[in-house]
């Protein structure tokens, strides 16, 4: 289950924070991309991957450079391909928060509630614990308190 941080003071000092999830990706991430990434470019873009660095558009089969992917697609890609990295959730609409509230592992951060209605349990964590929340309204009235 994915770990969320609410203040950038709480982020262990080990892991790096990543803001910009387009720059990252397009620099970083899509360079190692494998089979897992095919599911997640179709179930957020509805784009089909057709090579290392191209996808087929769901709107008129153009072919495309990967870093035309949305900003949404792109954090879950980096989660799932660092997952020894902390990224903001910002850029992501809910179709892609329901797939980061499902993965297996990965750290996230945002000072505001960014919650799907269907979510599983996710860990919070702050610099005095760390506890698992599987429950949308605990888990939004923890990041509304102010700490």
């Amino acid at each position: 289950m994915i770990t969320i941080y609410k203040n950038k003071k709480d982020i262990p000092q080990n892991m790096d924070y990543i803001e910009l999830n387009d720059v990252f990706f397009n620099q970083n991430t899509a360079s190692i991309l494998d089979e897992r990434a095919e599911k997640i470019i179709e179930k957020i873009d509805g784009a089909k991957q057709v090579g290392k660095y191209k996808i087929r558009s769901r709107f008129d089969d153009t072919i495309l450079d990967i870093d035309k992917l949305s900003a949404g697609c792109k954090t879950i890609l980096n989660i799932l391909y660092n997952p020894d990295k902390v990224f903001c959730l910002k850029e992501c609409g809910n179709n892609a928060l329901e797939i980061v509230y499902g993965l297996e592992y990965g750290n996230v951060y945002s000072d505001y509630a960014l919650i799907p209605l269907e979510m599983e349990a996710v860990n919070i964590r702050t610099a005095s614990e760390v506890r698992m929340v599987a429950d949308y309204e605990e888990l939004k009235e923890w990041w509304n308190n102010e700490e």
